[in-house]
């Protein structure tokens, strides 16, 4: 996956998009004020940080080792860091990204989550 590839994944979800708190490097992708995807997309490898169900984040973690590592400056229980361009099929990385988008808009209060479901 390309870096242009990733960055129109995750602004393709409802009410996502890009900001950078950080530095200029570093996108930052959110859901109504919520970051589910960290990533310099000039970096090389490159990776993003996404936040994935726990037991989940152990199991990928063993299937993919070096591929899949617990998250860069991140709560490791809660987030992975994931080599996007490496050997990681484009298919699993777009399940990845979805799954961090849902994870996020999950804890999302009722009234927010209801917000997203409109037109």
């Amino acid at each position: 996956m390309t870096p242009q590839q990733l960055r129109a994944l995750c602004l393709s979800f409802n009410a996502a998009v890009e900001d950078f708190p950080f530095n200029p490097e570093t996108s930052v992708f959110k859901v109504l004020g919520r970051m589910f995807a960290l990533t310099d997309l000039g970096g090389r490898p490159l990776t993003a940080n996404l936040k994935c169900d726990p037991e989940d984040a152990v199991r990928l973690r063993t299937e993919y080792e070096g591929l899949i590592v617990p998250g860069w400056h991140m709560n490791k229980r809660h987030w992975n860091t994931v080599t996007v361009d490496g050997e990681l099929p484009d298919r699993l990385v777009r399940e990845l990204v979805e799954d961090s988008y849902d994870l996020v808009v999950a804890g999302l209060p009722r009234a927010e989550r209801l917000r997203l479901d409109r037109p």
